[in-house]
């Protein structure tokens, strides 16, 4: 699986670390930047190329970076087709994929640890969507609201 990771200058201490993780699980890991530390730089800009990658089919899943993940996941739920959650617990991680079909994470390096964030993102990586029928009815749902 391809892994899209991004982060802003707030997130990035934790970028390196993780990017090495997903390639120790056997992902191959799309990295969109930031490259250094730039404390100018702009959460969004790096949240909508991590949603973009996932929403075109480069990555399967992608991982975003910043303080809080807020204003990432916020950023990253523009862009058609993303489901985008903060996640600071390693439940959240893998039950918004199994059952909300949750395809990036967003989180916020300035809330968790890096032993935290490890434990978060493998399960992420692990987890798959349960397709269950009452699963499937609800993304149906929020499907549709794209297309308002």
């Amino acid at each position: 699986m391809i892994v899209v990771i991004g982060a802003d200058h707030g997130g990035f201490p934790l970028k390196e670390d993780l990017s090495q993780l997903i390639s120790d699980l056997d992902h191959e890991v799309l990295d969109v930047g930031a490259h250094a530390i730039d404390p100018l730089d702009d959460y969004p800009d790096y949240a909508k190329a991590v949603a973009e990658a996932v929403a075109s089919g480069k990555a399967q899943k992608g991982i975003m970076l910043c303080g809080s993940g807020v204003g990432a996941a916020i950023t990253a739920n523009k862009i058609q087709s993303v489901r985008a959650s903060v996640c600071h617990d390693t439940y959240s991680a893998h039950q918004g994929v199994e059952h909300d079909d949750m395809n990036v994470i967003c989180i916020g390096s300035r809330v968790i640890g890096i032993e935290l964030a490890r434990d978060i993102v493998t399960v992420f990586i692990k987890a798959n969507f349960v397709p269950e029928e009452k699963y499937i009815r609800r993304l149906n749902k929020i499907k549709n609201l794209e297309d308002l």
